[in-house]
């Protein structure tokens, strides 16, 4: 088993909260965040992280709510972010490629917006900047068994999404950063959204796969050849 395999847990406190992560690959190579969706958390990313990792220290976050993080209570997708640039931060990273899914697709625009210094390339996995018109998601019933999640963080993000700040959306045209939207063609999240959104911002490039919302997990050799050519044609520095 090579370095790249060798997966890393670890975890720091920001912001009042302790994040965990799972970091694998050459601590000198350039770094790749990744962040995952609603009700998952850092071992989503397990069909994908190891052959990332060949190349670029890659660290996969379990997000506020998730995994082996704090559950605070207090969820959104501003917080998020703020999370996020408090990881960097902590962890001394002062730009990487970030990657999000989803819910963590979302943060990942939050922060491409906030904090445009802090990332080279942007890729967002089958999701875009919610806007008013676009995604609904009505409020869901507590389960009745317990969760490996908060489910609190549940309702409090499908709130925003269906109430989304309106500059989430005026705001992508503004970022400069080089950006891939893959999106999964049987997903189902509209796919004008981010055919739309490939249209607003000043560089960004769409890639279609044939898979559901999960493209990572559906087509993971799929995905990574997406993202190696993005990524080897937007040299990182």
């Amino acid at each position: 088993m090579t370095q790249s395999h060798v997966f890393e847990l670890g975890t720091v406190d920001v912001n009042g909260v302790t994040l965990a992560y799972r970091a694998a690959g050459d601590p000198a190579a350039p770094p790749m965040v990744l962040l995952h969706g609603l009700g998952d958390d850092g071992r989503d990313w397990g069909g994908v992280h190891a052959a990332f990792a060949a190349t670029y220290r890659v660290y996969a976050l379990d997000l506020r709510g998730h995994g082996r993080s704090s559950h605070p209570g207090r969820y959104s997708f501003e917080l998020m972010r703020d999370d996020v640039i408090g990881f960097l931060a902590t962890v001394g990273i002062d730009r990487c490629v970030l990657i999000g899914h989803s819910m963590g697709g979302i943060v990942a625009v939050l922060l491409a917006e906030t904090a445009p210094h802090l990332v080279t390339h942007l890729i967002l996995a089958d999701m875009t900047a919610p806007r008013s018109g676009g995604l609904k998601r009505p409020p869901l019933q507590p389960p009745d068994e317990p969760t490996p999640f908060d489910f609190a963080a549940v309702n409090a993000i499908r709130a925003q999404i269906n109430d989304p700040d309106p500059a989430w959306w005026d705001d992508m045209k503004a970022i400069s950063t080089p950006t891939l939207i893959i999106g999964g063609a049987r997903s189902v999240i509209p796919q004008h959204l981010l055919a739309e959104t490939a249209e607003r911002m000043p560089d960004a490039t769409l890639v279609t796969i044939d898979a559901g919302h999960h493209v990572h997990h559906d087509e993971p050799a799929e995905f990574i050849a997406a993202v190696d050519a993005f990524l080897a044609v937007r040299v990182v520095r």
